[in-house]
């Protein structure tokens, strides 16, 4: 099956990662089918990109998600980008609420998209998920309980998804950035204070950009078929670790 034929869904396609990914893939071939939560956005996307579509979606949904999987004719791919960070208070301060929230879109999500379209995405012959989680998946940071426990749980979905499926013809693909610097990531996380947002990345020459990312999906997804590349971490050269990070101010 070429490139030109197969169909990849993307979710959290309205802005950074998520668009950059549809138009990486779109760029390689791929009909794109484009989901989020804000129609506006992923509809003005879609229109740029040959062949795309849209679906306004919210993974959290299940009855939603799978009213959208059954309206498909067919997936080759599904990147599992939509997800999000809520405050950052230490763990004895931490709001139950935004813990909730986290889990619900960056595991539960997962776990909806993946189960809904396993079949089609085994029914293709050579399917592929991608589960974009987050060095945060792989290390603890202070501040980070919330967002790290949720990470870890998208990395162990996607590990154990692995095992579960060998032997089919689906690749379960892990990619786990480092520090990347998009227009909502980091504000959505403080609640909107820009200044604090601005701090996250303050001194840091090259953080990743969403095109970074999308280019190093991209390049996972169009390997031969029978190549997995089970996890790639992916960081700016100024970071070490999660808490490690050079600045030049």
């Amino acid at each position: 099956m070429t490139a030109e034929a197969r169909t990849a869904v993307v979710t959290g396609a309205s802005s950074g990662i998520g668009a950059a990914t549809a138009r990486a893939l779109a760029a390689a071939g791929y009909r794109v089918v484009l989901t989020a939560r804000r129609k506006d956005r992923i509809e003005a996307l879609a229109a740029e990109l040959p062949g795309a579509r849209a679906h306004a979606l919210d993974v959290t949904d299940r009855a939603a998600v799978d009213a959208f999987a059954s309206s498909l004719d067919r997936c080759d791919v599904l990147v599992n980008n939509a997800g999000g960070a809520y405050g950052a208070e230490p763990v004895a301060t931490g709001d139950p609420a935004d813990w909730r929230a986290m889990y619900e879109v960056n595991v539960l999500g997962v776990l909806h998209m993946t189960q809904a379209l396993l079949p089609p995405l085994t029914a293709s012959g050579d399917g592929t998920v991608v589960v974009l989680s987050s060095t945060a998946g792989h290390g603890t940071y202070e501040g980070g309980g919330g967002y790290v426990a949720a990470k870890h749980g998208a990395h162990v979905l996607a590990e154990t998804l692995r095992l579960e499926l060998c032997g089919e013809p689906v690749r379960v693909i892990e990619v786990a950035p480092g520090m990347v610097k998009t227009d909502e990531f980091a504000t959505t996380r403080f609640r909107g204070d820009t200044t604090k947002a601005a701090k996250v990345y303050e001194g840091v020459e090259q953080p990743l950009s969403a095109e970074d990312v999308a280019d190093t999906i991209t390049w996972a997804i169009t390997r031969p078929a029978h190549v997995n590349v089970d996890l790639l971490v992916v960081r700016p050269r100024a970071q070490a670790s999660n808490t490690k990070v050079h600045r030049t101010t």
